[in-house]
């Protein structure tokens, strides 16, 4: 499995953006798949996941009602539209897949093919 993230780049405090992550493999819709971000200094943090047929999600409680994520099984995508944007999201993020739980998790130790990262700068 590969994950390619994109999308990031450079906003104003309140304005949006979505991020991409295009997945190869034949099992990508078999399984949950989750964002983390990790900013300058900080550890890496959950921010939302979705499960494989994208009937249930998490979310980070920091960006509940402004972050929405949702996948596309057909074109193995799935996605993560930010909205409202703060200079505290601003990161690496990372698109990432488990295959040990159904559970759209947000236990980093349960995913095991990340992304390479794509960067959101969020200025105030």
């Amino acid at each position: 499995v590969q994950l390619q993230a994109s999308g990031g780049g450079l906003v104003q405090a309140g304005g949006s953006l979505m991020l991409s992550c295009a997945a190869s493999g034949r099992t990508f819709s078999s399984y949950p798949m989750g964002w983390f971000r990790q900013a300058p200094g900080k550890e890496r943090e959950f921010v939302a996941a979705i499960d494989k047929r994208g009937d249930r999600t998490s979310y980070q409680d920091s960006v509940k009602g402004r972050f929405t994520v949702s996948r596309d099984n057909a074109k193995q995508m799935v996605y993560l539209q930010m909205n409202s944007l703060k200079p505290e999201d601003t990161a690496a993020y990372y698109c990432a897949r488990t295959r040990r739980t159904l559970f759209p998790t947000r236990d980093a130790g349960l995913y095991h093919a990340w992304g390479q990262g794509t960067l959101v700068t969020v200025s105030s």
